[in-house]
């Protein structure tokens, strides 16, 4: 007898892009995540969109970490090697546990796309007060990767064998 398969369960995620030149008005890759998270299903807990800087981004998510109603955080932007980029730097002393595979796999899938050039993305991911964060590059091309290939699989609460949502939602794996 096979079990029945698992309910949807929706999942809050707050989105934040970091630049310092786009607006809500032209952040694509910020309405690429919000479109894609809101048609799976699941809810836009906030969205901001905030300059590349480090204590600014640490305040942010805080924020969001601290708040029980936030699920999942989704970074757009500040993962590069450019001067103002520090993203990774910002988030990394937030984690009580990095989700190293979340960087790898982002790597390894986006060599499709663009070669070798994706040993400059410094995509990473971590776990903070049973809030996910996950930091992506700020193209839309990334953002769909990271989205498509990666987090709308995990943040799914039936796919099988594992995903995020029983550590966001703090609920027992066998319900469901």
């Amino acid at each position: 007898m096979s079990k029945p398969a698992a309910d949807f369960i929706p999942l809050n995620i707050a989105i934040l892009t970091v630049s310092d030149s786009r607006t809500v008005a032209q952040d694509s890759s910020g309405q690429y995540l919000v479109d894609q998270l809101t048609t799976a299903g699941h809810h836009l807990a906030d969205r901001k969109v905030i300059k590349d800087d480090i204590y600014q981004i640490r305040a942010v998510i805080s924020r969001w970490i601290a708040d029980s109603d936030v699920h999942a955080v989704i970074t757009t932007g500040g993962t590069g090697f450019y001067i103002r980029d520090s993203m990774p730097e910002a988030v990394g002393v937030l984690f009580d546990k990095a989700i190293d595979g979340f960087g790898e796999m982002f790597r390894l899938i986006s060599k499709d796309d663009i070669g070798m050039s994706t040993v400059q993305s410094r995509a990473v991911a971590g776990m903070a007060n049973g809030t996910g964060i996950f930091c992506l590059p700020g193209s839309t091309g990334a953002c769909r990767t990271g989205w498509e290939e990666i987090l709308q699989e995990q943040f799914d609460s039936r796919t099988r064998p594992c995903n995020f949502v029983p550590h966001f939602m703090r609920v027992n794996p066998s319900h469901g």
